[in-house]
């Protein structure tokens, strides 16, 4: 499928300047802009307006908590995810509320609602990198994770940093055009 680095058509501003960096300046992020970013997840849409998602952050000054966040990651993201001032683990509560029934919207419902929070942050100047590379049964046993909910994804959050201070292979991804399909190799106007 090709690619592309170049916008097709118009886009909010704020979507173009969305960015998953690895670079974290030294900054702590404020409470309230932490405040500001779940409450643009909480008016995400979802299914029945079940609202299934739940999140769990610390920020550095919270050792304890955000060592075990950042003990869940993989060594990869790891690395550089330490400098992030704020990490957040995103989960999904994985059965509706009203009839205890499995809701197969969950994890759709918290990735609208994770992007909310990446177009307020990319609002507030912040950078937030999302990962999928963290060790799900560590973060079920570390964090007290109950059945009834499933870890999604972890994200780090912090203003951007100095992309030379990441490591050799990471500098050189940070500093790639940013590509994506083009709109013919993934939207259709008619059946498979």
């Amino acid at each position: 499928m090709e690619k592309s680095s170049t916008i097709e058509q118009p886009l909010l501003e704020v979507i173009e300047r969305r960015r998953s960096s690895r670079a974290y300046a030294d900054k702590p992020v404020e409470p309230e802009k932490i405040k500001a970013l779940f409450e643009a997840a909480r008016w995400a849409p979802s299914s029945s307006n079940e609202q299934p998602w739940v999140y769990i952050y610390a920020t550095q000054g919270q050792h304890e908590l955000w060592s075990k966040l950042l003990n869940t990651l993989l060594e990869g993201n790891r690395i550089w995810a330490n400098k992030a001032p704020l990490l957040v683990m995103a989960l999904a509560r994985k059965n509706f509320l009203a009839n205890e029934k499995p809701n197969g919207s969950a994890r759709y419902d918290l990735g609208a609602a994770n992007a909310f929070l990446s177009l307020q942050a990319t609002e507030l100047g912040l950078n937030v990198h999302q990962m999928g590379g963290f060790n799900r049964e560590t973060a079920k046993n570390e964090l007290n994770i109950p059945d009834t909910h499933e870890a999604v994804v972890v994200m780090a959050i912090g203003y951007p940093g100095d992309v030379q201070m990441l490591a050799e292979n990471f500098k050189l991804r940070e500093a790639a055009p940013r590509e994506r399909y083009v709109q013919d190799s993934f939207v259709m106007n008619q059946s498979f």
